[in-house]
């Protein structure tokens, strides 16, 4: 099982990035997918998920209005439009392929992948 993240760089404040994630070695369109993010210091941090369809997403209330999630099953890539960076948002962004609940809202990860660097700085 592999869960490649790339895309991540340096970027001032209001810009934008798109990570994606390449994932291989399972059946892509039967898990739901996420990205969790870990600042230098902090508690690894749920960020969005979005089921297996596509039909249903959660963002948490940090990136909200602000992060798009999105996933292409022909690809085998799911994919995190970062807009309006903010210094907090500077982390290491990880993908992960699990099981998306309603009640509660959460993604519990089966397969987890190496990060990608997101530093928002001027």
């Amino acid at each position: 099982v592999q869960l490649q993240a790339s895309g991540g760089g340096l970027v001032q404040p209001g810009g934008s990035l798109r990570l994606s994630c390449a994932a291989s070695g399972f059946t892509f369109s039967s898990f739901d997918m996420g990205w969790f993010r870990q600042a230098p210091g902090k508690e690894r941090e749920f960020v969005t998920a979005m089921s297996r369809s596509g039909g249903t997403t959660y963002y948490a209330d940090s990136v909200k209005g602000r992060f798009t999630i999105s996933r292409d099953n022909a690809k085998n890539t799911v994919y995190l439009q970062m807009n309006s960076l903010k210094p907090e948002d500077t982390a290491v962004y990880f993908c992960a392929a699990g099981v998306l609940t309603i009640t509660p809202r959460r993604l519990f990860v089966n397969y987890e992948g190496q990060g990608t660097q997101v530093t928002v700085s001027s």
